[in-house]
Protein backbone atom coordinates (compact mmCIF):
# COMPACT_ATOMS: atom_id res chain seq x y z
CA UNK A 1 0.00 0.00 0.00
CA UNK A 2 1.43 2.84 -0.98
CA UNK A 3 1.38 6.27 1.58
CA UNK A 4 0.59 8.68 -0.48
CA UNK A 5 -2.88 8.52 -2.55
CA UNK A 6 -5.13 9.45 -5.11
CA UNK A 7 -7.86 11.80 -5.05
CA UNK A 8 -10.98 12.11 -6.54
CA UNK A 9 -12.77 15.55 -6.54
CA UNK A 10 -16.23 15.27 -6.62
CA UNK A 11 -19.40 17.35 -5.51
CA UNK A 12 -16.87 19.95 -3.53
CA UNK A 13 -14.92 17.06 -2.00
CA UNK A 14 -12.26 15.19 -1.50
CA UNK A 15 -11.99 11.77 -1.43
CA UNK A 16 -8.76 9.68 -0.83
CA UNK A 17 -8.48 6.56 -3.08
CA UNK A 18 -5.83 4.34 -1.77
CA UNK A 19 -2.82 3.27 -4.14
CA UNK A 20 -1.54 -0.23 -4.40
CA UNK A 21 1.82 -1.31 -5.97
CA UNK A 22 2.24 -5.36 -7.02
CA UNK A 23 5.71 -6.77 -6.57
CA UNK A 24 6.40 -5.99 -10.32
CA UNK A 25 5.89 -2.42 -9.53
CA UNK A 26 2.38 -2.11 -11.12
CA UNK A 27 0.16 0.64 -9.52
CA UNK A 28 -3.30 0.28 -8.61
CA UNK A 29 -5.91 2.78 -7.46
CA UNK A 30 -8.22 0.91 -4.68
CA UNK A 31 -11.91 1.92 -5.81
CA UNK A 32 -13.34 -0.79 -3.28
CA UNK A 33 -15.47 1.70 -0.96
CA UNK A 34 -15.79 3.68 -3.85
CA UNK A 35 -19.86 3.74 -3.35
CA UNK A 36 -19.91 3.56 0.06
CA UNK A 37 -18.40 6.86 -0.13
CA UNK A 38 -19.53 9.01 -2.70
CA UNK A 39 -22.42 6.89 -3.80
CA UNK A 40 -20.74 6.50 -7.34
CA UNK A 41 -19.75 3.68 -9.62
CA UNK A 42 -16.92 3.07 -12.34
CA UNK A 43 -17.69 2.33 -16.05
CA UNK A 44 -15.05 -0.16 -17.39
CA UNK A 45 -16.74 -2.05 -19.82
CA UNK A 46 -15.12 -4.95 -20.65
CA UNK A 47 -13.38 -4.54 -17.16
CA UNK A 48 -9.63 -3.50 -19.73
CA UNK A 49 -8.34 -1.65 -16.96
CA UNK A 50 -10.27 -3.41 -13.41
CA UNK A 51 -8.29 -5.04 -11.38
CA UNK A 52 -10.73 -7.56 -9.75
CA UNK A 53 -8.53 -9.50 -7.30
CA UNK A 54 -5.27 -9.61 -5.86
CA UNK A 55 -3.39 -12.76 -7.36
CA UNK A 56 0.02 -14.68 -6.69
CA UNK A 57 -0.19 -16.86 -9.95
CA UNK A 58 0.80 -15.21 -13.59
CA UNK A 59 2.23 -11.96 -14.32
CA UNK A 60 2.13 -10.76 -18.12
CA UNK A 61 3.50 -6.96 -19.16
CA UNK A 62 2.31 -6.68 -22.48
CA UNK A 63 4.52 -3.86 -22.97
CA UNK A 64 7.82 -5.58 -22.70
CA UNK A 65 6.89 -9.02 -23.28
CA UNK A 66 7.02 -10.55 -20.47
CA UNK A 67 5.09 -13.72 -19.22
CA UNK A 68 6.02 -15.52 -15.59
CA UNK A 69 4.57 -18.06 -13.44
CA UNK A 70 4.96 -17.72 -9.87
CA UNK A 71 7.84 -15.39 -10.88
CA UNK A 72 9.71 -17.91 -13.23
CA UNK A 73 10.09 -16.46 -16.48
CA UNK A 74 8.04 -18.28 -19.04
CA UNK A 75 11.42 -19.00 -21.47
CA UNK A 76 12.93 -21.07 -18.56
CA UNK A 77 9.89 -23.05 -17.84
CA UNK A 78 9.39 -24.66 -21.54
CA UNK A 79 13.11 -24.85 -21.94
CA UNK A 80 13.89 -26.65 -18.70
CA UNK A 81 10.80 -28.10 -17.10
CA UNK A 82 7.73 -30.67 -17.68
CA UNK A 83 3.79 -29.89 -18.04
CA UNK A 84 3.32 -31.65 -14.99
CA UNK A 85 5.76 -29.71 -12.70
CA UNK A 86 4.61 -26.40 -14.33
CA UNK A 87 1.02 -27.86 -12.91
CA UNK A 88 2.62 -28.41 -9.97
CA UNK A 89 3.77 -24.94 -9.51
CA UNK A 90 0.47 -23.31 -10.53
CA UNK A 91 -1.45 -24.73 -7.76
CA UNK A 92 1.07 -24.75 -5.13
CA UNK A 93 3.25 -21.91 -5.43
CA UNK A 94 6.50 -23.32 -5.87
CA UNK A 95 8.36 -25.94 -8.17
CA UNK A 96 8.42 -29.45 -6.67
CA UNK A 97 11.22 -31.49 -5.46
CA UNK A 98 12.27 -34.65 -6.81
CA UNK A 99 10.38 -36.58 -4.14
CA UNK A 100 7.67 -34.28 -4.62
CA UNK A 101 7.00 -34.15 -8.04
CA UNK A 102 6.54 -37.78 -8.09
CA UNK A 103 4.40 -38.06 -5.84
CA UNK A 104 2.26 -35.53 -7.66
CA UNK A 105 2.59 -37.51 -11.32
CA UNK A 106 1.05 -41.15 -9.14
CA UNK A 107 -1.13 -39.20 -8.13
CA UNK A 108 -2.51 -37.77 -11.49
CA UNK A 109 -1.12 -41.01 -13.38
CA UNK A 110 -3.56 -43.42 -11.22
CA UNK A 111 -6.50 -40.81 -11.76
CA UNK A 112 -6.48 -40.70 -15.30
CA UNK A 113 -9.25 -43.30 -15.65
CA UNK A 114 -12.89 -42.52 -16.04
CA UNK A 115 -15.89 -44.17 -14.69
CA UNK A 116 -17.35 -46.61 -17.14
CA UNK A 117 -20.60 -44.94 -17.50
CA UNK A 118 -18.87 -41.43 -19.61
CA UNK A 119 -18.82 -43.60 -22.10
CA UNK A 120 -22.77 -43.81 -21.87
CA UNK A 121 -22.97 -39.98 -21.79
CA UNK A 122 -20.20 -39.99 -24.74
CA UNK A 123 -22.23 -42.39 -27.07
CA UNK A 124 -25.31 -40.59 -26.48
CA UNK A 125 -24.01 -37.47 -28.24
CA UNK A 126 -24.59 -36.98 -32.12
CA UNK A 127 -21.32 -37.28 -34.38
CA UNK A 128 -21.54 -34.14 -35.21
CA UNK A 129 -21.65 -32.66 -31.89
CA UNK A 130 -18.85 -29.71 -31.34
CA UNK A 131 -15.87 -31.40 -29.15
CA UNK A 132 -16.28 -28.38 -26.78
CA UNK A 133 -19.93 -28.97 -25.76
CA UNK A 134 -18.96 -32.54 -25.14
CA UNK A 135 -16.15 -31.87 -22.88
CA UNK A 136 -17.64 -28.97 -21.04
CA UNK A 137 -21.06 -31.31 -20.12
CA UNK A 138 -18.87 -34.25 -19.56
CA UNK A 139 -16.37 -31.93 -17.30
CA UNK A 140 -19.74 -30.54 -14.93
CA UNK A 141 -21.14 -34.83 -14.99
CA UNK A 142 -18.05 -35.44 -13.25
CA UNK A 143 -19.61 -33.89 -9.65
CA UNK A 144 -22.19 -36.47 -10.15
CA UNK A 145 -19.72 -39.12 -9.61
CA UNK A 146 -18.10 -37.40 -6.59
CA UNK A 147 -20.97 -36.18 -4.65
CA UNK A 148 -18.04 -34.70 -2.14
CA UNK A 149 -17.08 -32.22 -4.30
CA UNK A 150 -20.59 -30.54 -3.64
CA UNK A 151 -19.21 -29.64 -0.09
CA UNK A 152 -18.19 -26.12 -0.35
CA UNK A 153 -15.13 -26.17 3.05
CA UNK A 154 -13.57 -29.81 2.27
CA UNK A 155 -10.45 -30.37 4.32
CA UNK A 156 -7.27 -29.74 1.83
CA UNK A 157 -6.34 -33.41 1.19
CA UNK A 158 -9.60 -33.69 -0.16
CA UNK A 159 -9.16 -30.87 -2.35
CA UNK A 160 -5.77 -31.72 -3.51
CA UNK A 161 -7.05 -35.49 -4.86
CA UNK A 162 -10.07 -33.52 -6.82
CA UNK A 163 -7.21 -31.09 -8.19
CA UNK A 164 -5.21 -34.28 -9.70
CA UNK A 165 -8.49 -36.22 -10.00
CA UNK A 166 -9.66 -33.13 -12.80
CA UNK A 167 -6.52 -33.03 -14.54
CA UNK A 168 -6.08 -36.60 -14.93
CA UNK A 169 -9.35 -37.27 -16.42
CA UNK A 170 -9.36 -33.85 -18.05
CA UNK A 171 -6.76 -35.77 -20.66
CA UNK A 172 -9.00 -39.50 -20.91
CA UNK A 173 -12.12 -37.19 -21.64
CA UNK A 174 -10.53 -35.11 -24.10
CA UNK A 175 -9.27 -37.78 -25.89
CA UNK A 176 -12.38 -39.80 -25.44
CA UNK A 177 -13.89 -36.77 -27.01
CA UNK A 178 -12.05 -37.04 -30.27
CA UNK A 179 -12.67 -41.09 -30.35
CA UNK A 180 -16.49 -40.28 -30.13
CA UNK A 181 -16.09 -37.57 -33.06
CA UNK A 182 -14.46 -40.58 -35.13
CA UNK A 183 -16.59 -43.31 -34.34
CA UNK A 184 -13.74 -45.56 -33.38
CA UNK A 185 -13.14 -47.58 -30.07
CA UNK A 186 -11.80 -45.80 -26.39
CA UNK A 187 -8.29 -45.79 -25.80
CA UNK A 188 -7.90 -46.80 -22.19
CA UNK A 189 -4.85 -44.57 -20.43
CA UNK A 190 -1.63 -46.28 -19.78
CA UNK A 191 -0.21 -45.48 -16.64
CA UNK A 192 3.46 -46.50 -17.64
CA UNK A 193 3.47 -43.57 -19.86
CA UNK A 194 4.34 -39.68 -18.58
CA UNK A 195 0.90 -37.39 -18.81
CA UNK A 196 1.27 -36.10 -22.42
CA UNK A 197 2.63 -39.45 -23.99
CA UNK A 198 -0.62 -41.04 -22.62
CA UNK A 199 -2.78 -38.27 -24.05
CA UNK A 200 -1.64 -38.55 -27.57
CA UNK A 201 -2.00 -42.66 -27.20
CA UNK A 202 -5.21 -42.72 -26.28
CA UNK A 203 -5.77 -39.61 -29.07
CA UNK A 204 -4.18 -41.61 -32.14
CA UNK A 205 -3.70 -45.66 -30.64
CA UNK A 206 -6.07 -48.55 -31.87
CA UNK A 207 -6.22 -51.44 -29.83
CA UNK A 208 -4.87 -53.99 -32.72
CA UNK A 209 -1.77 -52.39 -32.17
CA UNK A 210 0.83 -50.45 -29.92
CA UNK A 211 1.40 -46.61 -30.41
CA UNK A 212 4.41 -44.73 -29.96
CA UNK A 213 4.33 -41.32 -29.75
CA UNK A 214 7.20 -39.44 -31.59
CA UNK A 215 9.42 -37.84 -28.63
CA UNK A 216 9.61 -34.75 -31.23
CA UNK A 217 5.68 -34.75 -30.89
CA UNK A 218 5.98 -35.20 -27.27
CA UNK A 219 8.29 -32.28 -26.47
CA UNK A 220 6.26 -29.82 -29.09
CA UNK A 221 2.81 -30.51 -27.19
CA UNK A 222 4.32 -30.59 -23.79
CA UNK A 223 6.09 -27.01 -24.48
CA UNK A 224 2.09 -25.95 -25.58
CA UNK A 225 0.39 -27.55 -22.60
CA UNK A 226 2.69 -25.32 -20.26
CA UNK A 227 2.64 -21.80 -22.46
CA UNK A 228 -0.85 -22.54 -22.43
CA UNK A 229 -1.15 -23.38 -18.43
CA UNK A 230 -2.40 -19.25 -17.18
CA UNK A 231 -2.44 -16.01 -18.72
CA UNK A 232 -3.28 -13.85 -15.76
CA UNK A 233 -7.42 -12.49 -15.53
CA UNK A 234 -8.11 -13.68 -18.95
CA UNK A 235 -11.93 -14.05 -19.99
CA UNK A 236 -12.16 -17.92 -18.71
CA UNK A 237 -9.83 -17.65 -15.75
CA UNK A 238 -12.35 -14.63 -14.86
CA UNK A 239 -15.23 -16.85 -15.70
CA UNK A 240 -13.86 -19.92 -13.39
CA UNK A 241 -13.06 -17.45 -10.57
CA UNK A 242 -16.46 -16.13 -10.84
CA UNK A 243 -18.48 -19.04 -10.60
CA UNK A 244 -16.62 -20.20 -7.98
CA UNK A 245 -17.22 -17.18 -5.63
CA UNK A 246 -20.50 -18.34 -5.37
CA UNK A 247 -19.07 -21.19 -3.70
CA UNK A 248 -20.03 -23.41 -7.07
CA UNK A 249 -18.16 -26.72 -7.21
CA UNK A 250 -14.46 -26.63 -8.87
CA UNK A 251 -16.40 -28.65 -11.59
CA UNK A 252 -19.28 -26.65 -12.23
CA UNK A 253 -16.73 -23.63 -12.03
CA UNK A 254 -14.43 -25.40 -14.95
CA UNK A 255 -17.16 -26.14 -16.89
CA UNK A 256 -18.04 -22.14 -17.08
CA UNK A 257 -14.02 -21.92 -17.59
CA UNK A 258 -14.48 -24.41 -21.01
CA UNK A 259 -17.45 -22.46 -22.08
CA UNK A 260 -15.99 -19.00 -22.10
CA UNK A 261 -12.78 -20.61 -23.75
CA UNK A 262 -14.79 -21.44 -26.27
CA UNK A 263 -15.84 -18.06 -28.22
CA UNK A 264 -13.60 -17.64 -30.97
CA UNK A 265 -12.52 -14.40 -29.45
CA UNK A 266 -10.54 -16.42 -26.82
CA UNK A 267 -9.80 -19.79 -27.31
CA UNK A 268 -10.46 -19.98 -30.55
CA UNK A 269 -7.87 -17.99 -32.62
CA UNK A 270 -5.84 -21.01 -33.73
CA UNK A 271 -8.79 -22.77 -35.40
CA UNK A 272 -9.02 -19.24 -37.34
CA UNK A 273 -5.14 -19.57 -38.39
CA UNK A 274 -6.00 -22.55 -39.98
CA UNK A 275 -9.39 -21.81 -41.89
CA UNK A 276 -7.32 -17.96 -43.33
CA UNK A 277 -4.51 -20.80 -44.42
CA UNK A 278 -7.16 -22.84 -46.03
CA UNK A 279 -9.29 -20.03 -47.03
CA UNK A 280 -5.60 -18.85 -49.15
CA UNK A 281 -5.28 -22.46 -50.59
CA UNK A 282 -8.72 -22.32 -51.66
CA UNK A 283 -8.35 -19.09 -53.57
CA UNK A 284 -4.79 -20.26 -55.40
CA UNK A 285 -2.02 -20.30 -52.70
CA UNK A 286 -0.83 -16.87 -53.69
CA UNK A 287 0.51 -15.64 -50.03
CA UNK A 288 1.31 -11.94 -51.78
CA UNK A 289 -2.19 -11.15 -52.82
CA UNK A 290 -3.91 -12.14 -49.39
CA UNK A 291 -0.54 -10.28 -47.73
CA UNK A 292 -1.54 -7.39 -49.93
CA UNK A 293 -5.12 -7.67 -48.58
CA UNK A 294 -3.82 -7.19 -45.00
CA UNK A 295 -2.66 -4.19 -45.36
CA UNK A 296 -5.44 -2.69 -47.33
CA UNK A 297 -7.07 -0.80 -44.54
CA UNK A 298 -10.18 -0.60 -46.51
CA UNK A 299 -10.09 -4.40 -47.31
CA UNK A 300 -11.85 -6.87 -44.61
CA UNK A 301 -9.10 -9.04 -44.80
CA UNK A 302 -7.33 -10.09 -42.08
CA UNK A 303 -3.96 -12.01 -40.88
CA UNK A 304 -4.80 -14.21 -38.20
CA UNK A 305 -2.55 -15.80 -35.77
CA UNK A 306 -0.08 -12.19 -36.23
CA UNK A 307 0.22 -10.03 -32.82
CA UNK A 308 -1.59 -10.16 -29.82
CA UNK A 309 -4.10 -7.93 -27.84
CA UNK A 310 -1.95 -7.85 -24.58
CA UNK A 311 1.24 -8.09 -26.34
CA UNK A 312 2.57 -4.89 -27.60
CA UNK A 313 5.66 -5.85 -28.95
CA UNK A 314 6.13 -9.66 -29.63
CA UNK A 315 4.33 -12.74 -27.48
CA UNK A 316 7.36 -14.22 -25.48
CA UNK A 317 5.24 -17.75 -26.38
CA UNK A 318 5.62 -17.31 -29.59
CA UNK A 319 9.78 -17.52 -29.70
CA UNK A 320 9.41 -20.53 -27.89
CA UNK A 321 7.00 -22.73 -29.96
CA UNK A 322 8.36 -21.58 -33.17
CA UNK A 323 11.45 -24.04 -33.11
CA UNK A 324 9.76 -26.67 -32.12
CA UNK A 325 7.25 -26.09 -34.73
CA UNK A 326 10.20 -26.27 -37.03
CA UNK A 327 11.34 -29.23 -35.24
CA UNK A 328 8.01 -30.99 -35.82
CA UNK A 329 7.52 -30.45 -39.15
CA UNK A 330 11.01 -31.42 -40.30
CA UNK A 331 11.05 -34.72 -38.67
CA UNK A 332 7.39 -35.29 -39.72
CA UNK A 333 7.84 -34.22 -42.94
CA UNK A 334 4.35 -33.62 -43.56
CA UNK A 335 3.37 -33.03 -46.77
CA UNK A 336 0.50 -30.42 -46.83
CA UNK A 337 -0.31 -27.36 -48.81
CA UNK A 338 -2.02 -25.56 -45.94
CA UNK A 339 1.52 -26.00 -44.04
CA UNK A 340 3.39 -24.88 -46.75
CA UNK A 341 1.37 -21.68 -47.30
CA UNK A 342 1.85 -20.87 -43.49
CA UNK A 343 5.95 -21.07 -43.74
CA UNK A 344 5.47 -18.75 -46.88
CA UNK A 345 3.59 -16.07 -44.36
CA UNK A 346 5.59 -16.23 -41.55
CA UNK A 347 8.81 -15.76 -44.27
CA UNK A 348 7.10 -12.88 -45.36
CA UNK A 349 5.72 -11.66 -42.39
CA UNK A 350 8.69 -11.16 -40.72
CA UNK A 351 10.77 -9.61 -43.50
CA UNK A 352 7.76 -7.27 -44.10
CA UNK A 353 8.99 -3.64 -43.19
CA UNK A 354 4.69 -3.25 -42.94
CA UNK A 355 4.51 -5.85 -40.22
CA UNK A 356 7.80 -5.62 -38.37
CA UNK A 357 6.67 -1.41 -37.89
CA UNK A 358 3.22 -2.47 -36.33
CA UNK A 359 5.04 -5.39 -34.58
CA UNK A 360 2.45 -7.51 -36.33
CA UNK A 361 4.58 -10.88 -35.73
CA UNK A 362 3.31 -14.25 -35.61
CA UNK A 363 1.73 -15.32 -32.23
CA UNK A 364 1.90 -18.57 -30.10
CA UNK A 365 -1.90 -19.46 -31.84
CA UNK A 366 -0.06 -18.97 -35.65
CA UNK A 367 2.32 -21.77 -34.29
CA UNK A 368 0.20 -24.10 -32.69
CA UNK A 369 -2.07 -24.42 -35.10
CA UNK A 370 0.47 -25.43 -37.42
CA UNK A 371 2.05 -27.82 -35.03
CA UNK A 372 -1.35 -29.43 -34.41
CA UNK A 373 -2.30 -29.97 -37.77
CA UNK A 374 0.98 -31.23 -38.66
CA UNK A 375 0.23 -34.32 -35.89
CA UNK A 376 -3.09 -34.84 -36.60
CA UNK A 377 -5.16 -33.19 -34.47
CA UNK A 378 -9.08 -32.05 -36.74
CA UNK A 379 -8.96 -28.31 -36.15
CA UNK A 380 -12.50 -28.29 -33.96
CA UNK A 381 -10.64 -30.26 -31.68
CA UNK A 382 -8.05 -27.12 -31.12
CA UNK A 383 -9.93 -25.33 -28.64
CA UNK A 384 -10.04 -28.79 -26.80
CA UNK A 385 -5.89 -29.12 -26.54
CA UNK A 386 -6.32 -25.21 -25.46
CA UNK A 387 -8.73 -26.48 -22.21
CA UNK A 388 -6.61 -29.26 -21.59
CA UNK A 389 -2.87 -27.22 -21.53
CA UNK A 390 -5.38 -24.04 -19.65
CA UNK A 391 -6.78 -26.67 -16.51
CA UNK A 392 -4.08 -26.32 -14.56
CA UNK A 393 -4.39 -22.23 -14.21
CA UNK A 394 -8.10 -22.64 -13.76
CA UNK A 395 -7.83 -24.66 -11.11
CA UNK A 396 -5.16 -22.27 -9.46
CA UNK A 397 -7.40 -19.47 -9.71
CA UNK A 398 -10.18 -21.37 -8.49
CA UNK A 399 -8.16 -22.61 -5.02
CA UNK A 400 -6.44 -18.74 -5.04
CA UNK A 401 -10.06 -17.66 -4.75
CA UNK A 402 -11.29 -20.14 -1.95
CA UNK A 403 -8.32 -19.27 0.04
CA UNK A 404 -8.08 -16.24 -0.15
CA UNK A 405 -12.04 -16.18 0.97
CA UNK A 406 -13.26 -13.43 -2.18
CA UNK A 407 -16.74 -12.29 -1.50
CA UNK A 408 -19.08 -13.45 -4.38
CA UNK A 409 -18.71 -11.61 -7.79
CA UNK A 410 -21.05 -8.95 -8.17
CA UNK A 411 -20.03 -6.20 -10.33
CA UNK A 412 -22.32 -3.03 -10.85
CA UNK A 413 -23.80 -1.57 -14.15
CA UNK A 414 -25.13 2.03 -15.33
CA UNK A 415 -28.85 1.99 -16.05
CA UNK A 416 -29.66 3.75 -19.30
CA UNK A 417 -32.77 1.67 -20.05
CA UNK A 418 -36.71 3.22 -19.84
CA UNK A 419 -37.04 5.72 -16.59
CA UNK A 420 -39.95 5.10 -13.72
CA UNK A 421 -42.87 4.56 -15.68
CA UNK A 422 -46.50 3.22 -14.56
CA UNK A 423 -48.28 -0.12 -15.49
CA UNK A 424 -51.30 0.29 -18.31
CA UNK A 425 -53.76 -2.22 -18.38
CA UNK A 426 -53.60 -3.81 -21.80
CA UNK A 427 -56.82 -2.01 -22.98
CA UNK A 428 -55.09 0.65 -22.64
CA UNK A 429 -51.94 0.60 -24.34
Amino acid sequence: MSSSPAELHYNGQVYPLPLLVGTENEPAVDISKLRDDTGLVTLDIGYKNTGATKSAITFIDGDAGILSYRGYPIEQLAANSSFMEVSYLLLYGELPTMSQLETFNHSITHRTLVHENIKKFLDAYPASTHPMGVLMSTIASLSSFYPNSLIANRPMADMDRTYHRLIAKMATIAAWTYKKSLGHPYMYPNNKLDYVSNFLQMMFGHRTEDYIADPVVVDALNKLLILHADHEQNCSASTVRMVGSSHANIYAAVAAGVGALWGPLHGGANQAVIEMLEQIRADGGQVSKFVAKAKDKNDPFRLMGFGHRVYKNFDPRARIIKEACDQVLNKLGVNDPVLDIAKQLETTALQDDYFIERKLYPNVDFYSGIIYRAIGIPTDMFTVMFALGRLPGWIAQWKEMRELNEPIGRPRQVYVGHPRRDYLPITKR
